[in-house]
């Protein structure tokens, strides 16, 4: 398995990640060649912040289901389709799995979307304890021998390459890397897969909607930008990511993000001033 990667942009979903930055040490690692067609990455979240105030992570998802090792918390998710924010408190980790869109369905042959809003149970994929989990992957010692432990217990159960599944990843990479594809009807054109199957797809595959992770991408996209101070002009960063109406992008964005566009560039404008001022 490859050694640690840090991987310094895009944010990946993570909303001010310059600030996030001081507050807890984030790593990913790469999986072996052989989960490769299954999982994006490992990553590791560890923090102490005794003595100092709580600090909430918002996030905007991915399409991607993850495996998570939290104390008493220990859960396959699968993806949502708005924000979500964690609040990082005392001294702690998290140990994850990121899958890749579509990797997670070959090792439970169910609908992913059976994930939305009901985690599902390790032990029923990986024949281990939850607790042991946590045992072997939140205590001490090195992030990398962690992510060669969850590499090795998933080879363990490595199931038969999926060739829908690698579609579907395909599909929804065109989606994170092409601002032009915002409209499902687009989506299906260009793949040639009617509309109606690209939908069954998504719900088997990713757990979500095309039309949801279509969003979730554009908006990430622009959150992420505003963040690095690289766009103030709401007007034309709507236009490249493409919308043509600016309220459809409001709409959007405070679907996702939980404001307004311009409410988020002043809380952005607000936190660079306290932090020049200590706040």
């Amino acid at each position: 398995m490859d050694s640690t990667t840090h991987f310094s942009r895009p944010s990946m979903g993570l909303l001010n990640l310059n600030e996030g930055d001081k507050r807890y040490q984030l790593t990913r690692h790469a999986p072996s060649e052989a989960l490769s067609p299954f999982v994006k990455h490992f990553w590791v979240v560890s923090w102490d912040l005794n003595g100092l105030d709580p600090y909430p992570q918002h996030v905007v998802p991915n399409p991607c289901v993850n495996l998570v090792i939290e104390r008493g918390n220990t859960f396959f998710f699968g993806p949502s389709g708005r924000k979500f924010s964690y609040l990082i408190n005392g001294k702690g980790s998290v140990f994850g799995v990121k899958f890749k869109p579509g990797g997670f369905y070959p090792f439970i042959r169910v609908p992913v979307s059976s994930l939305y809003r009901q985690p599902m149970e390790v032990s029923g994929v990986l024949d281990v304890s939850a607790e042991s989990l946590e045992e072997r992957l939140l205590g001490d010692g090195c992030d990398a021998d962690k992510a060669r432990y969850m590499d090795q217990l998933l080879c363990a159960h490595l199931p038969a390459e999926d060739a829908q599944a690698r579609l579907v990843h395909n599909i929804v990479q065109q989606i994170e890397l092409d601002r032009e594809m915002l409209r499902v009807d687009d989506l299906s054109s260009s793949w040639n897969i009617h509309t109606r199957k690209l939908q069954r797809l998504f719900n088997q595959y990713v757990g979500i909607a095309p039309k949801t992770v279509i969003k979730l991408y554009r908006l990430q996209n622009a959150a992420d930008l505003i963040d690095r101070g690289l766009h103030c002009d709401l007007v034309k960063l709507s236009q490249e990511l493409g919308y043509h109406d600016q309220s459809h992008f409001i709409k959007d964005f405070k679907s996702i993000i939980g404001s307004t566009p311009e409410e988020y560039v002043n809380s952005r404008k607000n936190l660079s001033s306290n932090i020049r001022t200590g706040g």
